[in-house]
C-alpha cells in the first residue's frame, strides 16, 4: 500500500525553486516593522536632540523631573545650564534632562493658572 502512495507522489522539480518566495514574508515584516517603529522612532530621537541643542539663555523649560524654570547660563562645555527656578534659587541641570522647552502662550497660561491658584 505505501508503495502505492509514494509512487503517486509528484515528482521533484529539483533544485528548490522558490527561494525568494520563501523568504518573500521575511522581507515584508521587516519593511513592515521599519516603517512603524524604527522610522517615526529615529524622527522623534532627531527632533529632541534639535531641541536639546536649540536651548538657550532666556528659554523658559521643564525638565524631564518636571522642574519649570528659565535658563539664565551655561556651564562648562555647554552641556549644563544654570537654571533660576524662584527668586535667588538657580540649579545646575545637565542639558540633557530638558523634557521641554515652553513657549510663551504655554508660559502665560501657566502663570495665570499659578495666580489664581494660590
Amino acid at each position: 500500500m505505501w508503495q502505492t502512495v509514494w509512487l503517486m507522489a509528484p515528482a521533484g522539480q529539483g533544485g528548490g525553486g522558490g527561494g525568494f518566495l520563501g523568504l518573500l514574508p521575511f522581507i515584508v515584516i521587516i519593511v513592515i516593522f521599519y516603517l512603524l517603529l524604527i522610522r517615526p522612532q529615529a524622527k522623534r530621537q532627531k527632533a529632541m536632540q534639535k531641541l536639546l541643542q536649540g536651548v538657550k539663555k532666556g528659554d523658559h523649560i521643564v525638565t524631564t523631573g518636571g522642574i519649570h524654570g528659565q535658563v539664565v547660563g551655561v556651564k562648562g562645555n555647554n552641556n549644563v545650564l544654570i537654571v533660576k527656578i524662584a527668586d535667588n534659587v538657580k540649579v545646575d541641570v545637565d542639558r540633557s534632562s530638558v523634557g521641554r522647552v515652553v513657549s510663551p502662550s504655554e508660559e502665560s497660561v501657566e502663570e495665570n493658572i499659578g495666580k489664581t491658584g494660590s
